[in-house]
C-alpha cells in the first residue's frame, strides 16, 4: 500500500487559497493605484486655492513624499508580482509546495503569507 503523503493541496485547498489571493490583490492594485496618483500628482485634491500655510507645508514634504510612494509603489508592484506567480502555482497545482524541502508549506502560513514559496523549515536554513 502508498505511503498517505500529501503531495500537493487539494482542488478544494486551490480554490481557498485562489480566493484569499484574489482579494488581496484587488486590495494591493488599489493601493498601488493610490499610490501612483497620489506621485504623479494626478489626484490633485483642489489644494492650490487653500490656505497658504497648508500649500507651504504641502510643499516642503513634496519631494520626500514622491521618494517614498515610489519606493512603496515599486513594493506593491513586486507584491501583487508574487500574487500573480502564486495563482500561476495554482494553475499548475504546484501551489503551497516549499521550492527546497519540496514538502508541503504549512496552510496557516500560506493564509498569512500566500505568495509564500519557502516552509519555515526551508526559511531557517537560509539564516
Amino acid at each position: 500500500m502508498e505511503k498517505d503523503i500529501k503531495v500537493r493541496y487539494s482542488d478544494e485547498d486551490l480554490e481557498e487559497f485562489r480566493g484569499i489571493i484574489d482579494e488581496k490583490m484587488e486590495k494591493a492594485q488599489k493601493h498601488l493605484e493610490l499610490l501612483k496618483s497620489a506621485y504623479m500628482n494626478d489626484g490633485n485634491n483642489g489644494t492650490d486655492d487653500t490656505s497658504p500655510t497648508f500649500k507651504a507645508f504641502e510643499e516642503g514634504s513634496e519631494t520626500m513624499s514622491k521618494e517614498a510612494n515610489t519606493q512603496l509603489a515599486i513594493r506593491q508592484e513586486k507584491f501583487i508580482r508574487d500574487l500573480k506567480n502564486a495563482l500561476l502555482r495554482i494553475e499548475n497545482k504546484t501551489y503551497g509546495i516549499c521550492r527546497v524541502t519540496g514538502k508541503l508549506i504549512n496552510k496557516e502560513r500560506l493564509k498569512l503569507v500566500p505568495h509564500a514559496t519557502l516552509s519555515i523549515e526551508a526559511k531557517n536554513m537560509q539564516k
